[in-house]
């Protein structure tokens, strides 16, 4: 069995997506035990001995941040805390995010600077290392105050309440503890609060985007490639010479990917008659390119995030601090997934263009390629249907950032939507998934129109393998199965594409 030590190492996108997939068990270091206990003590003596009052730990949140909890209640103010704050509507959250979402949350803890008990945070470990998945709804956070509904619900199980799923069935709170003989937490001061405050619901879609745009940016440039080919286009503009000029590492990198998918095509070094290409094909290297450039950017920001301390207040046991800050706010992912959700919505928009020129009787390729078209209507269709996912796209590539509605009377007068920003991307990543694969569905049927010349060894292959899951069309057929049948096929070259 696989393990991962919590620790101060900094997590990297490559190892969340081997922890989550190969289902790796969590434990605690012997330093972050430490740390963690220390902070806890820290918090404990000062509770017991400091007569002013701590923000979240002797008084109440937000705008009721005046008024004070006498010391019987505060365990109270807590559970409280989780009970009223678990307010979450809309769709439930994947089960692979949620896992994401305790895995960064454990992190964050793991600091030694959110005053948690250990017992806490090796609750959370028991949970994932179960497989116990919290019910998480994808509606309510603000991003400001961290993601304090989604966090809730996350967390409500520690406490005999909210509900789970284990091994597909769904149970309460109280009876998955009793299922798993876990007692419920009895919750100290600051501690729902530090579970509640947070960016981990909004991280953890970043985390699952990333991982997936790194993945669909290569297919673009290969099912790019494909349909490059399968239009007999030319392979000038991605010569390194035109790059190195503009030397933006994206552009580059994609250039570099389509002259090694096309290396050894028969078609792509054979006589054009034309002279120029659409800037969908010619310029792929500058348009993925960019989002390639981006992808890496947000990578940056998400990293950092993912490695940091976002609840508040924060406790500082070595410099004798608690301070009440912002750490909990999202305007560094609000930006960046704003950001990427419109790049990610451009290698959608360009790849339906691609899709259109195939179908448009150019080149010797039949009108909407089939053998008899108007008896027939061939690939008419997919392409609407792709100008109709791309239209969607365009409309939640809107960004949520420019947007901040006042909360708590006035108190978080400022709100990053970063959450709203993150399940938008989100939306958007499984959208352009579909819009390559009913590029990949094209251009494998125009490509069949150009034996019996042949493509590149590798695209030869990938186009074979193709073909066992997805039939040429002779005539007219259901083609919304075949549609399915490529979504698949591209998932299954996904799971292929490894990034560190």
């Amino acid at each position: 069995m696989k393990k991962q030590k919590i620790s101060n190492k900094r997590l990297t996108l490559a190892q969340i997506d081997k922890i989550i997939t190969e289902n790796y068990q969590l434990e605690l270091s012997v330093d972050a035990i430490k740390r963690i206990e220390k902070c806890r003590n820290y918090l404990d003596d000062k509770v017991k001995n400091q007569k002013h009052p701590i923000y979240g730990v002797t008084t109440g949140f937000g705008s009721l941040c005046d008024k004070s909890i006498s010391e019987k209640d505060l365990s109270k103010l807590q559970e409280n805390l989780m009970m009223s704050h678990a307010c979450g509507v809309g769709e439930v959250v994947d089960e692979e995010i949620v896992r994401i979402m305790l895995l960064l949350k454990i992190q964050s803890l793991s600091y030694g600077h959110s005053g948690v008990q250990l017992a806490t945070i090796q609750r959370l470990i028991d949970m994932f290392n179960a497989q116990v998945c919290p019910v998480v709804y994808k509606q309510g956070s603000l991003g400001a105050s961290g993601d304090l509904v989604p966090l809730a619900h996350l967390c409500l199980p520690l406490i005999n309440l909210g509900e789970v799923i284990y091994q597909d069935k769904l149970y309460s709170g109280k009876e998955i503890n009793k299922l798993m003989k876990w007692e419920p937490v009895k919750l100290k001061s600051k501690e729902g609060l530090a579970l509640l405050n947070g960016t981990q619901f909004m991280s953890s879609y970043a985390v699952y985007v990333l991982l997936k745009a790194k993945r669909l940016s290569y297919a673009a440039d290969l099912i790019g490639s494909i349909s490059l080919d399968a239009f007999d286009g030319r392979l000038e503009p991605f010569l390194s010479e035109i790059h190195a000029i503009r030397p933006h590492w994206g552009q580059m990198e994609t250039a570099n990917n389509i002259m090694h998918f096309l290396d050894g095509s028969q078609i792509s070094v054979q006589d054009k008659k034309h002279v120029q290409d659409p800037y969908s094909f010619r310029c792929m290297p500058q348009v993925h390119g960019a989002t390639k450039d981006t992808i890496n950017y947000v990578e940056s920001v998400i990293v950092t995030e993912i490695n940091s301390v976002t609840d508040n207040p924060t406790v500082f046991p070595d410099e004798d601090l608690i301070i009440s800050a912002g750490n909990f706010h999202g305007q560094p992912i609000a930006l960046a997934m704003d950001f990427l959700a419109i790049a990610l919505a451009e290698l959608g928009n360009i790849s339906e263009r691609r899709t259109y020129q195939l179908i448009d009787a150019k080149r010797g390729l039949p009108s909407f390629l089939v053998k008899n078209p108007g008896l027939n209507s061939g690939f008419m269709i997919p392409q609407y249907v792709a100008a109709s996912i791309v239209n969607q796209n365009k409309m939640y590539a809107n960004p949520s950032s420019v947007d901040s509605i006042t909360s708590s009377q006035g108190q978080e007068d400022h709100v990053s939507m970063g959450a709203n920003a993150a399940t938008k991307c989100y939306h958007i990543i499984e959208n352009l998934e579909k819009i390559l694969a009913i590029e990949l569905f094209n251009a494998a049927q125009a490509m069949d129109f150009r034996k019996p010349m042949q493509t590149s060894p590798m695209i030869e292959k990938i186009l074979k393998a193709y073909r066992q899951q997805v039939d040429f069309i002779e005539n007219d057929a259901t083609m919304y199965d075949k549609i399915h049948q490529s979504i698949a096929f591209l998932q299954s070259m996904e799971m292929i594409f490894q990034f560190e």
